[in-house]
């Protein structure tokens, strides 16, 4: 029986067709995440506009990705995330060039990528930086898809779930890895699987983000305290009636 990320991977291969396959020009210089993570005094939360997910359903259909990019800039945060996926979580890339069009810190196309089509999609429609999922790629498409959004100038948030995966990773030198604690075969949460990975990996090189299951102080204390720079939030943010007096909240001092 597949999982849920079989099945987005499935999809995402039906969706290739529809994607141009001409490399755009870049006649902009995107916005760095690696910098904004290595010069932040305080905790770096990457703040993602997330209308639905597999595991959730539904979580705010009706937003405006533009205004809710600009509550959290205005709140804060040091990035923004962007779902694109349309069939599982309700996003658009249309969503994608909203919020860049308003916010000046780096925008991440938060999307299941497996062909170099979809990063020049991503690329065309302002993204800074894009997601590589280590559990859907196997190691030469990874380093392919790695090499050319590097030439394009964007930034990689190269994603992992547990210590093979982070092997798998490491071997290309990325600059920046997410340590995912959230299963995708499952999608279950525990934040301490990223306290279990940088307990290990923590001096390893690249620049650490947490990511799922964030919600309190108390969490992003315990992501800092393991050795990240950084924090992905999405339900926690989408679903607060003040985001901005959450992102304060969660930006604890490095």
């Amino acid at each position: 029986m597949g999982t849920i990320l079989d099945d987005i991977i499935t999809q995402k291969k039906l969706e290739l067709d529809s994607l141009p396959s001409i490399t755009p020009k870049v006649d902009r210089k995107p916005v760095s995440l690696a910098e904004k993570l290595k010069f932040s005094s305080t905790m770096a939360v990457i703040s993602e506009v997330k209308r639905a997910s597999p595991s959730r359903g539904d979580i705010n259909q009706s937003i405006n990705p533009a205004e809710q990019a600009a509550k959290y800039t205005g709140g804060g945060a040091d990035a923004i995330s962007v779902l694109t996926d349309e069939k599982f979580f309700s996003g658009t890339m249309e969503d994608l060039e909203q919020v860049k069009s308003i916010v000046d810190v780096p925008v991440l196309n938060k999307d299941f990528v497996i062909d170099a089509r979809q990063i020049d999609n991503a690329c065309r429609h302002g993204a800074d930086v894009i997601l590589l999922i280590v559990a859907a790629l196997d190691d030469a498409t990874l380093t392919n898809l790695y090499g050319h959004a590097e030439s394009l100038g964007l930034d990689v948030l190269v994603e992992v779930h547990d210590e093979a995966e982070m092997e798998r990773a490491l071997r290309i030198g990325p600059e920046i890895i997410g340590i995912n604690n959230r299963d995708l075969k499952t999608f279950t949460v525990d934040i301490a699987n990223t306290e279990k990975l940088l307990g290990k990996y923590r001096d390893s090189g690249p620049l650490f983000i947490a990511e799922s299951g964030i919600r309190t102080r108390e969490d992003a204390l315990r992501m800092q305290h393991a050795g990240a720079k950084g924090l992905l939030v999405g339900e926690t943010l989408m679903t607060a009636d003040d985001p901005a007096e959450k992102i304060a909240e969660l930006k604890v001092p490095v």
